[in-house]
């Protein structure tokens, strides 16, 4: 397995949704309760990628195993069929990256307290349960909703907590701040899967995959894909009207422009190869707009 094939396994052109997250709770963190244990976030930053990485190559191993016989999906489009590689390799690299990370994760439960064990039980039986078992995560309606909060949301809250879990109260107020400040990367998330879904819409339903978009219809979908780039928005100009981010993340919105031109061109088209990369391009410039601006806020 050379390096393009393995990245390309574990969707290393998507690692922006759990990224961006995570440098948005450091931001968070410092703003609100001018904490940050570096050391900790590091170790942390290193179980999330590694276990995001994991999750990446089940995905793939489970869709390898569930395709159906009706068209050439194993063979031409699944990377673990298109390129050969050896099943038995692909299962121990991802258990081995399961278990490295879970280590990570169990080490610092130790030291900040359960609520850090619970949560991250929580995010690794989404990201094991996303496409496993006899109706994975990712076939049904609730897809987005999962993967947008467990990726935008407790990637967030995870970081905040470790940065101030001496001093962290489980209240509507701090939770609430947080749930607001990550709530843009939570919406472009879940139009990440809202973008791919609509996209493969047919392939989807011969594989017996029924998504979100299978029960709204794709034009509904549409609809749903642009309300939560313009909620993702309005989220941001909140957050800095309640005081719990900077002013200076108001720049997020040097990116609506583009963000728009992404919208209207998947609108007008709706191919995988073609316009799937819209939904990619907004999480990547709009999350990286976000945590830039509101980190400009420490440099003056």
């Amino acid at each position: 397995m050379n390096l393009t094939v393995f990245l390309e396994l574990v969707e290393f052109k998507a690692k922006t949704a759990s990224v961006l997250p995570f440098f948005i709770g450091i931001c968070f963190s410092l703003y609100n309760f001018h904490k940050l244990h570096l050391g900790l976030v590091l170790l942390y930053f290193i179980a999330m990628f590694i276990f995001n990485m994991a999750v990446d190559i089940l995905d793939n191993y489970n869709d390898y195993h569930h395709a159906t016989e009706i068209h050439d999906y194993r063979e031409k489009t699944n990377i673990i069929g298109r390129e050969n590689l050896d099943l038995t390799i692909v299962f121990r690299m991802m258990i081995g990256m399961i278990i490295v990370s879970a280590l990570i994760g169990i080490g610092l439960s130790f030291l900040v307290g359960w609520p850090f064990l619970l949560m991250g039980l929580f995010c690794y039986g989404v990201g094991i349960f996303y496409s496993s078992g006899p109706r994975p995560l990712s076939s049904l309606p609730l897809g987005e909703v999962f993967s947008g909060l467990t990726m935008g949301f407790m990637i967030t809250l995870l970081c905040v907590y470790l940065n101030t879990y001496e001093v962290f109260q489980w209240n509507f107020t701090n939770l609430g701040g947080v749930f607001l400040i990550s709530l843009p990367n939570t919406l472009w998330i879940a139009n990440l899967m809202l973008a791919n879904n609509i996209c493969d819409l047919e392939e989807d339903e011969k594989n017996n995959r029924f998504t979100l978009v299978h029960y709204l219809g794709k034009q509904q979908a549409l609809h749903l894909f642009v309300g939560m780039n313009v909620i993702a928005f309005l989220a941001i100009l909140i957050s800095v009207l309640i005081e719990v981010a900077p002013w200076s993340m108001l720049g997020t919105f040097i990116a609506a422009p583009f963000i728009n031109k992404q919208v209207q061109i998947f609108l007008t088209k709706q191919v995988k190869r073609e316009t799937f990369i819209c939904a990619v391009r907004i999480l990547a410039v709009g999350a990286a707009t976000q945590m830039i601006s509101f980190a400009l806020t420490f440099l003056f």
